[in-house]
């Protein structure tokens, strides 16, 4: 289809060979886009893999030891509650919160004297990007939590314990230990949130729809409006083979790094 011109009906039209993906590198709007999905690479990948950790390590060293085990469950699972949510509903939520004129955020930010806060979300091209980069880490910061109090599970206790008896504070404990130990978790989370980044679509698509303008498009919500609303077929396929290739570089680049980081630990 991607070296083809066809509209979604019909016979193919014509037979393209390369002439797609030549425009794709041309096309300015193909780039903003892609530079959108990278710049999601922050609130989905790394805000909430250093987030997760931290709010890990708090859990299992204080929530569970110092709480009855419900409120430590009822706890974890409120953070992984984004996580169930289908991806639709969580988009009319947001959007209902961040309408500029009757969102509750407006309404809260004026009420508490922050009207310069109470900022135009789907309008302003940058309010909007900030607002999507919010939902995201909202939505990715449960699974984090999650995986890495499975990871925490495993260490063992009696380590921590002589850390703790030798005089090392919470911090000293989770920069040496903790965090090093969770060297596994860390990279799988690192793996599946940079290529979730990078082929993100329904959050975009059910919270701002890719504007204003295309300010908050990424490749997958521009290859969706070619399909969908341009009847350009073959230029959108296109569009998901190159981040579909993308996807795989970075994806085989982070493993390499993971399995040079376990021979340096053997």
């Amino acid at each position: 289809m991607s070296f083809t011109q066809w509209p979604g009906y019909g016979p193919i039209q014509e037979f393209l060979g390369f002439r797609n993906y030549q425009r794709i590198f041309a096309d300015n709007d193909f780039w903003v886009a892609f530079s959108h999905a990278l710049i999601f690479v922050i609130p989905m990948s790394i805000v909430p893999t250093l987030l997760g950790v931290f709010i890990a390590s708090l859990t299992f060293d204080f929530l569970s030891t110092r709480y009855a085990s419900k409120v430590a469950t009822f706890i974890r699972s409120s953070l992984y509650l984004p996580q169930i949510i289908p991806v639709m509903i969580t988009g009319i939520i947001w959007r209902w919160i961040i309408d500029p004129s009757s969102g509750s955020l407006n309404i809260l930010l004026k009420s508490i004297g922050l009207k310069s806060l109470a900022l135009n979300w789907l309008v302003d091209p940058n309010a909007a990007m900030l607002a999507l980069s919010f939902v995201m880490v909202w939505i990715q910061l449960g699974y984090t939590v999650v995986v890495f109090l499975s990871g925490l599970s495993r260490l063992n206790p009696y380590v921590l314990e002589a850390a703790h008896m030798d005089g090392a504070n919470w911090w000293q404990r989770f920069r040496f230990i903790t965090s090093r130990e969770l060297g596994p978790e860390i990279a799988v989370i690192l793996l599946t949130t940079v290529v979730g980044a990078l082929k993100v679509f329904a959050p975009v698509y059910y919270v701002t729809g890719g504007g204003p303008d295309g300010a908050t498009n990424v490749p997958s919500t521009y290859s969706f409006q070619a399909f969908f609303g341009g009847n350009k077929v073959g230029y959108a396929s296109a569009v998901t083979l190159i981040l579909a290739t993308v996807i795989v570089i970075f994806a085989l680049i982070i493993i390499r790094f993971q399995r040079t980081g376990l021979r340096g630990e053997e």
